[in-house]
């Protein structure tokens, strides 16, 4: 593709300009992914010259270091204490104590058991004294994964905090040779406090998110490799297994006829992303206009219109919804009305949530009813602050009210709300309550496969989600795998929007 100069860019006609952006953006589509993994394989390379001078480091202070430093590479906290600091090295080795008296109590079993994840499932035994079966059960699938998992987070956590304990050890030596003392237990106390009040402020939140949101992540993605079902459910019914890739060729194979999810799974992903498409910017533009029309100079009553628009924010969605749902159903409101008025015939009443065009148009369009009342809040504060010099600057210069628009409300809003756009894309995609509560996914696609639950038109991903986890089957490794797809969507638009956005490229322009 032909590189234009700033000069010969600009002589391009406003048509040219926008094919030239447009091709741009998709030409250096391509650079992008290659940098991409660029980036990947420089991370990896960092990351191995990074062990390796952390193995160095260790090796080189168990050389050089006395006998307490040394001694403290098998009890943990011992130079420490040994030095004075009896605080940190209590830490360290209740720590150490901590760990191994799991590691032999239950975390050797947990590791030992994951690679299988059960041997021995539910099974029948004969009573001779009742002369009848009794069911026995034996391993738990289920919590042999979650505590395998949570086992080698600690054992990473052990990790760390060893290494910490070598430097802790290095540190205190530099120290007492340079003839300075070490802090006691009261100066560490103080210093949590004080100078490192940081550090400890951000413990708490930092450890609530490794285990409340990074164990559940990993959790999550490993059920992706079993068969972990219903059927399966690796306790009451039958233990689950590693089946390894087999789910995601099941996901991506078109080679298995009414079983097959690849064609479900790109149906429902292109409705969601036009959905996601539809639902972001009709709400962003059509409440930044309500702003700007309540906003004009010489509109009356203008606290009372906004008032009404916060009035819909105000009624929890599970009302409204479900209410409007009745609303335009074949017997709801609007078709009674129009059959009153002759409008439509009996029998020919509008099928909103029963013909597939029908529904995706009018969740689109109630949408918009939802989602105005929130932009026109955002966009109301964002152009009272746009300097009114500009737009009488551009008066004077013979701008129109469109040319205005363009050049100096828009900018501004994309500047500021770039990033509260991506955000909403990648919301509407997860957006659950709009569709389930108005057509639960519905008009049901018969055409879909027959494995895929009873996916509808209007389904999004994350409501086709809940359908593959709540049906008889309960198939949680294939709703892990779409999951999975998902992020990897999400992620991909994100990187590409997020590095496109006015707000990162041209910041410097609104400084």
């Amino acid at each position: 593709m032909k590189q234009y100069s700033d000069l010969e860019y600009l002589q391009l006609s406003k048509g040219q300009k926008f094919g030239y952006r447009v091709t741009s953006f998709f030409a250096g589509i391509p650079k992008a992914i290659g940098r991409f993994f660029l980036g990947i394989g420089k991370g990896l390379k960092n990351a191995g010259l990074a062990v390796a001078r952390e193995a160095k480091d260790i090796v080189q202070t168990f050389v050089q270091g006395d006998w307490k430093t040394k001694l403290s590479y098998l009890v943990m906290g011992f130079g420490c204490l040994a030095r004075g600091q009896i605080l940190r090295g209590l830490l360290f080795l209740l720590f150490e104590a901590v760990f191994v008296g799991y590691m032999i109590m239950a975390g050797i079993y947990w590791l030992s058991m994951l690679p299988s994840l059960g041997k021995v499932g539910p099974h029948s035994t004969y009573d001779e004294i009742y002369d009848t079966y009794t069911v026995g059960y034996g391993d738990n699938s289920f919590k042999i994964l979650l505590y395998g998992v949570l086992t080698i987070f600690f054992i990473i956590a052990f990790i760390y905090t060893w290494r910490l304990n070598v430097k802790q050890n290095k540190i205190a030596e530099g120290i007492l040779k340079s003839g300075k003392k070490l802090r006691s237990g009261k100066e560490d106390l103080r210093s949590m406090v004080d100078d490192k009040f940081h550090t400890t402020l951000l413990a708490l939140p930092l450890t609530g998110i490794l285990i409340f949101t990074v164990m559940p992540i990993v959790f999550m993605i490993l059920v992706a490799f079993t068969n972990y079902s219903g059927a399966n459910d690796g306790y009451i019914n039958n233990l689950f297994h590693w089946v390894g890739m087999d789910n995601f060729n099941q996901l991506l194979s078109w080679n298995s006829g009414n079983n097959a999810y690849s064609a479900t799974f790109g149906e429902v992903l292109s409705w969601t992303l036009i959905w996601a498409f539809f639902a972001t910017f009709s709400n962003y533009f059509l409440g930044m206009l309500v702003a700007m029309m309540i906003n004009k100079k010489g509109i009356h009553l203008k606290k009372l219109w906004r008032t009404i628009l916060v009035m819909t924010i105000a009624i929890p969605q599970f009302i409204s919804l479900l209410y409007v749902s009745k609303m335009f159903a074949k017997n709801g409101l609007i078709n009674l009305f129009l059959l009153d008025h002759g409008l439509i015939k009996l029998g020919g009443e509008l099928p909103f949530w029963t013909d597939p065009t029908w529904a995706r148009v009018t969740v689109i369009l109630i949408n918009i009813w939802i989602g105005i009342p929130y932009l026109m809040l955002i966009a109301t504060g964002i152009l009272m602050n746009i300097p009114a010099d500009l737009y009488e600057s551009a008066k004077i210069d013979g701008a129109n009210p469109w040319q205005q628009y363009v050049k100096i409300t828009l900018p501004y809003m994309l500047f500021i709300t770039g990033p509260y756009l991506l955000t909403s894309f990648i919301g509407n995609m997860n957006n659950f309550n709009v569709i389930f509560l108005l057509t639960g996914g519905g008009p049901t696609n018969s055409a879909a496969s027959t494995a895929a639950g009873n996916v509808g038109f209007t389904d999004l991903l994350i409501t086709w989600l809940f359908k593959i986890t709540t049906g008889e089957q309960a198939l949680y490794y294939m709703a892990s795998v779409v999951g999975i797809m998902v992020f990897v969507v999400v992620g991909v638009i994100a990187l590409i929007v997020y590095n496109v956005m006015p707000s990162v490229k041209n910041e410097e322009d609104f400084q």
